[in-house]
């Protein structure tokens, strides 16, 4: 069938980061991905997987009953027929973030999905597959955010947004590297330089630990 995604997994859990952080969220994990970061926890879904057509994964979506849906990878949009489900998961009514390395074109995603877009920093080892030109298709409800590995990280992260000026993009998210530096270094650094972002951290590894894909 012409209609199938390769699917790692579909879950209901909590959502642990960005703007809807702490809601109860329906995911679905695309198989695949074209990067390999440093910090990546869900190289698991690099291969293997299951094709399932979208009638079903939106089944199974519809089972848990969800306000929130988020597709996440992976890379969801190594697979073309991702914008095509992204659409049917907007025409059912629910609210959709897609998660992205900001490696891949984002041009053609539905304008009713939350973009999520992971600018990779030197860190990751994977910085020179940012794709910039995604910015230009970026609304104020999307959000860019930095996997922060080190005070390098930082900096860079800091030249990168004034450089761009993704202020006027967008919200921007900081993170720390999960077991690379404290939250509170990173934390610190952002009061000190009364940096337009937000900091977060990933919920779910403080609830569930680090679990692979949580």
């Amino acid at each position: 069938m012409k209609d199938q995604l390769r699917i790692t997994e579909i879950f209901y859990s909590l959502q642990g980061e960005t703007r809807t952080v702490g809601w109860p969220t329906a995911f679905i994990r695309l198989t695949g991905c074209p990067l390999r970061c440093t910090y990546c926890d869900s190289a698991y879904a690099f291969h293997g997987g299951n094709l399932m057509p979208i009638d079903e994964i939106l089944h199974r979506v519809a089972s848990y009953q969800p306000k929130y849906v988020t597709v996440t990878g992976g890379e969801p949009l190594a697979q073309p027929l991702c914008f095509a489900l992204l659409v049917r998961l907007c025409d059912q009514g629910y609210e959709v973030s897609l998660e992205t390395s900001g490696a891949l074109d984002i041009s053609k995603v539905d304008q009713r999905v939350v973009k999520i877009v992971d600018l990779k920093t030197p860190g990751s080892q994977e910085s020179h597959r940012n794709y910039y030109e995604n910015l230009n298709h970026l609304n104020p409800k999307d959000q860019i955010k930095f996997i922060i590995c080190s005070r390098d990280d930082y900096d860079w992260a800091k030249k990168i947004i004034t450089e761009y000026q993704i202020t006027k993009h967008c919200e921007i998210l900081f993170s720390p590297s999960f077991g690379e530096i404290t939250n509170q270094s990173l934390a610190d650094w952002i009061v000190e330089d009364n940096l337009p972002v937000r900091f977060q951290i990933q919920l779910h590894k403080y609830i569930w630990g680090d679990i692979p894909g949580y």
